[in-house]
């Protein structure tokens, strides 16, 4: 990951910005949108109307250097966001409050991957987008959302779902489940998995654990009361990862739980067996 946000660095170092002759209409920053490019257009000159990193750019049509576009190319150019570090943030805590990658936002803000970040610091946010392979004229899935391993998820516990999944498309969204339960419960692993955040995350988790599983799965346990596992621990399927409590922005004591894909909130419902 490291690695990879440096290499994405020096691409953007390399692209310039030269100024732009006509077309000075700036283009819509706030949703995704495709761009056809006119005759006289540059990359850059793409860039500074949008608003957005030349590298966002680049990695999302999946552009070779020396980054040369054509007349006629269609763009997809990233939808972007800002955020203002609070007090206590990381930045696994940022990304999983967008479901960007912190890899992406990295690369958006020409930071390293291992960045430390600080309040009051702003970040400019990406939309996750697959990237485009130009000679194929195809979206080309990243590795993980190829694998064919998915793990058999269980209920992180019993009870009734309070309120459930709606997609980040509504205005309205909501990324998981929330179940009511007597403070202190267990809270169980859902599935076998490492993991990859014990803490507080400042702004709507609270007190929050998030494993990683395999094909590029995770699963997220938020308003915990407490979190009884490490950073870096692997844990098996049904160990108990924390108590349920009403931390962050519950609305009584509850869990709030997870599944996501390549960073991306999916209904736990498809995923989980029915309750009996």
């Amino acid at each position: 990951m490291r690695q990879a946000g440096i290499i994405a660095m020096a691409i953007g170092l390399t692209l310039g910005v030269p100024a732009i002759a006509e077309d000075p209409a700036p283009l819509p920053a706030d949703r995704a949108i495709e761009h056809v490019v006119k005759p006289g257009e540059t990359l850059g000159g793409i860039a500074a109307r949008a608003k957005v990193p030349r590298v966002l750019i680049a990695e999302a049509n999946g552009l070779e250097p020396p980054y040369v576009v054509r007349t006629g190319q269609r763009l997809v150019i990233p939808r972007t966001r800002h955020h203002v570090v609070a007090r206590g943030e990381t930045g696994f805590t940022i990304a999983y409050l967008y479901a960007v990658p912190w890899r992406d936002i990295a690369v958006a803000n020409n930071l390293d991957a291992g960045a430390t970040i600080r309040p009051g610091q702003k970040l400019l946010i990406p939309t996750v987008l697959q990237r485009r392979n130009p000679a194929a004229g195809v979206d080309t899935p990243t590795r993980a959302a190829t694998a064919t391993d998915t793990p058999r998820f269980a209920w992180p516990l019993s009870g009734d779902v309070r309120r459930g999944f709606s997609p980040r498309a509504r205005a309205n969204y909501h990324d998981g489940l929330d179940i009511p339960a007597r403070e202190g419960t267990a809270v169980r692993a859902a599935a076998a998995g490492k993991v990859l955040f014990a803490g507080t995350e400042p702004r709507q988790f609270g007190r929050m654990v998030v494993l990683e599983h395999p094909g590029g799965w995770q699963t997220a346990y938020a308003f915990l009361s407490r979190v009884t596992v490490k950073a870096g621990e692997d844990v098996s399927a049904g160990e108990r990862v924390g108590l349920v409590g009403r931390t962050g922005q519950a609305k009584g004591s509850e869990l709030h739980f997870e599944i996501r894909r390549d960073a991306r909130p999916v209904d736990p419902l498809e995923q989980l067996p029915r309750q009996p």
